[in-house]
């Protein structure tokens, strides 16, 4: 496939490290000469040096027969002029528009043919809000993902002594719980991914990623760590997209306080949210955190664009008695360094929006798509079609299923009803399959794997 991705950000450059490690024809414009000479020491891809939305820059690229185009530079006007010309002289098949303002995703009917032909939309603050919500939603989380319309989830927890299941092989998991069904999908030790099987015994610190229904999460946590108790109170650093879509989708549940250094965008907060308290001030002042109780806080959330700044405002809040802290990184360099010590989740917006870009790139009937593990691996959620003669998938026992090395069901939605993957399942056509990759050089052999052949009409 030949994909022009417009911008040489941090968004960009992982979007083109995934795609070009698959075989695609990439070229990535960028007004950045530098940047761009630096990626492309890097990786097999092409460049072209200039405006992104100019007609002669996107020429240049290779629009003229490109399949798609991935508008993310930090710039909205760009992104959405870049996709209009692409539509207008090049007629590319399929327009990608990452987009920053509330505004423009708020105006219902803006991004028609006929008005603005964006094919997709995606909003990096409402996708990480999102995110955000159901990690405070879940404690004890460490990654919660939806599929299949949120019947079924994926969530990461790690391993701690005194679990139920910590020091005992996996098989035991049915045992402990007869009545719940979920899959240990995988598990990853000293930062190496293991493909669990019955005889794998759970050791603490392992990251452990299962799938189940959403009533049955809670419990299954249960059986790899002490139970958290539910987050009541929570503070927020930073008031600006994120931070405001995020208190006002838990206000009403939650007692937020958020707070923000600028005045202006005080003032604005105050009159914009209804029950979140907004304060004036610097989240690195010790004072301020004490006085505000930072030491009965549940969790404690930086979200400024300044990584730095969120790195030492969240070990400032821990060392202080905050119960969690969750710090948005922008750096991915920053991530694995800061996770798992005084800050107990790093955030990257970067492989948010990734999963989400890469939903739309994938061949196939491929309807979701995650990062995991800052990148490390992936779950996708694939439909199956057709029939046993036009299908590799459809009317075959999951044993009897040729997967890639690496490659595991964690479960499938038939209907509403999901079913955790055991070896005698049939898939059917229609069935949503959820699958866990550690190995993402894979992934074509799965899309093959889900294509329906020529005989099925």
């Amino acid at each position: 496939m030949k994909i022009i991705i417009l911008g040489c950000n941090q968004v960009a450059i992982s979007l083109a490290e995934n795609l070009a490690s698959e075989a695609n024809d990439i070229t990535l414009v960028d007004p950045d000469v530098d940047a761009l000479r630096e990626l492309k020491d890097r990786l097999d891809v092409g460049i072209a040096q200039g405006w992104p939305s100019h007609p002669d820059v996107l020429r240049m690229a290779g629009a003229e027969d490109a399949d798609m185009i991935i508008a993310v530079t930090e710039n909205d006007e760009v992104n959405m002029v870049a996709c209009q010309i692409a539509y207008s002289i090049f007629k590319t098949p399929k327009k990608i528009c990452r987009l920053r303002s509330a505004s423009y995703m708020a105006q219902e009917g803006l991004f028609r043919p006929e008005s603005i032909p964006l094919d997709v939309v995606i909003s990096p603050e409402l996708l990480v809000s999102n995110y955000i919500a159901r990690l405070i939603e879940l404690p004890g989380s460490l990654q919660v993902l939806d599929f299949a319309d949120g019947n079924a989830q994926l969530v990461a927890v790690r391993a701690y002594y005194g679990g139920p299941l910590v020091g005992q092989e996996i098989r035991f998991l049915r045992e402990h719980m007869p009545k719940v069904d979920a899959r240990v999908a995988a598990i990853f030790r000293r930062n190496r991914a293991i493909t669990p099987e019955g005889s794998t015994v759970i050791e603490a610190d392992d990251e452990v990623f299962f799938i189940a229904a959403p009533k049955n999460i809670r419990a299954v946590i249960g059986e790899l760590r002490r139970l958290d108790k539910p987050y009541k109170r929570i503070i927020m650093a930073g008031g600006g997209n994120i931070g405001i879509r995020l208190a006002e989708a838990l206000e009403k549940r939650y007692q937020i306080k958020v707070i923000e250094r600028n005045s202006a965008r005080c003032e604005y907060l105050a009159e914009y949210l209804n029950k979140a308290i907004v304060l004036n001030g610097e989240s690195s002042d010790k004072q301020l955190l004490l006085e505000e109780g930072i030491e009965d806080t549940d969790v404690f959330l930086a979200l400024t664009n300044d990584d730095e700044a969120n790195i030492m405002s969240s070990m400032l809040a821990k060392r202080l008695g905050a119960r969690k802290v969750m710090c948005l990184i922008n750096n991915p360099a920053y991530v694995d360094l800061v996770q798992g010590g005084e800050i107990d989740i790093a955030i990257s917006p970067q492989q948010a929006s990734i999963g989400s870009l890469l939903t739309h790139v994938r061949k196939g009937d491929i309807v979701n798509v995650h990062s995991l593990r800052r990148g490390a691996a992936e779950a996708l959620e694939a439909i199956a079609h057709g029939d046993s003669h036009s299908s590799k998938v459809v009317g075959r026992a999951i044993e009897d299923i040729d997967l890639p090395a690496g490659t595991t069901i964690g479960a499938i939605v038939r209907a509403e009803e999901v079913l955790i993957a055991h070896d005698d399942i049939v898939i059917e056509s229609g069935d949503h399959v959820i699958l866990f990759l550690t190995d993402k050089k894979r992934i074509p052999e799965v899309e093959r794997l889900f294509a329906v052949g020529f005989s099925f009409f």
